[in-house]
């Protein structure tokens, strides 16, 4: 009986030699963005202290004596002057300024708003002839110098009966704010989906409810950004109201501060000048404050669709 003899095995073959690739260079990346990060946050620090050192400044001396803010106008106050406050609100007449500018601004910022998103929202949605003349003419008020227009705007004013008036006062904020209103809320309602107002459409909506009960709120951000930039801009006003608005009973903030700081003469009350824009400056702060995450939200809600 034969028996085969099996074959040795072949012997396994080696391995193929595997190209070396060189490992990317992070750590040069990573240094590059440490380094940009550390200038980018110095850059900001540095600009958060010309921001805030003066608004600081203010408020201590507002509670500081007329001494103190000249002879140690850096040093803390080393007793708080109340008085200073109430003499601001009270002899200083802060009281009624606040309430005349309470009036106009919110007043205006409320008809600019309205008014601002019913003509963006029709140049947005809907194509008519002369679509794009609207669009361009509000686009154009906004290069327009109001210094040019406040010679014609006060014989305007004046024949139509609004001048020293508050509500005379309101229309012409309005119109001063609605271009950059129409502008910028014009790109916001380009952003927003339109089949939800197709819809509201389908669902037997008119015009009027689907931009009242669809469009509006959907469009909520956008309206808080471009309130708060009018909001600024009407508090602190002042060419306006001091050529169409010379009564004094009618006058607002930003006139009351210059005729604090023109009736003191010879007798320089530093402190109650400071107490008094401290109380300007406050209602600017605390809106800011509250609709800053809106603000950043209304500004880049068209960055990325």
């Amino acid at each position: 009986m034969k028996t085969t003899d099996t074959p040795p095995a072949a012997p396994a073959a080696e391995p193929a030699p595997v190209a070396k690739v060189p490992a990317p260079a992070v750590k040069e990346k990573s240094s590059e963005g440490q380094v940009l990060n550390v200038f980018s946050h110095g850059v900001l620090i540095i600009w958060a202290i010309l921001v805030v050192m003066p608004l600081l400044w203010a408020v201590m001396s507002s509670f500081k004596s007329d001494d103190s803010i000249l002879s140690t106008p850096l040093a803390l106050p080393d007793k708080l002057h109340f008085d200073n406050w109430s003499r601001a609100w009270s002899q200083a007449h802060m009281s009624d300024y606040f309430f005349n500018t309470i009036v106009v601004v919110g007043c205006s910022l409320v008809g600019t708003l309205l008014l601002g998103s019913m003509a963006a929202y029709v140049l947005a949605r809907f194509d008519f002839p002369g679509n794009r003349f609207f669009y361009y003419l509000f686009i154009g008020g906004m290069s327009f110098p109001i210094i040019l227009a406040l010679v014609p705007l006060f014989f305007v004013m004046n024949n139509m009966a609004l001048l020293n008036t508050r509500h005379g006062l309101i229309m012409v904020y309005i119109a001063y704010s609605l271009p950059f209103t129409v502008f910028f809320l014009t790109s916001f309602f380009r952003t927003l989906p339109t089949s939800v107002a197709e819809a509201a459409m389908l669902d037997g909506a008119s015009h009027t409810r689907t931009f009242f009960q669809v469009m509006l709120p959907m469009a909520k951000p956008g309206l808080i950004s471009v309130g708060i930039f009018n909001f600024l801009g009407q508090w602190n006003q002042y060419m306006l109201p001091t050529v169409l608005n010379t009564d004094p009973d009618h006058r607002v903030l930003s006139q009351g501060l210059v005729e604090l700081a023109n009736s003191q003469g010879y007798k320089g009350d530093w402190s109650g000048l400071f107490a008094g824009l401290v109380m300007a400056m406050l209602p600017v702060l605390a809106a800011y404050i509250v609709f800053q995450r809106q603000v950043v939200a209304g500004l880049t809600a068209g960055a990325v669709k």
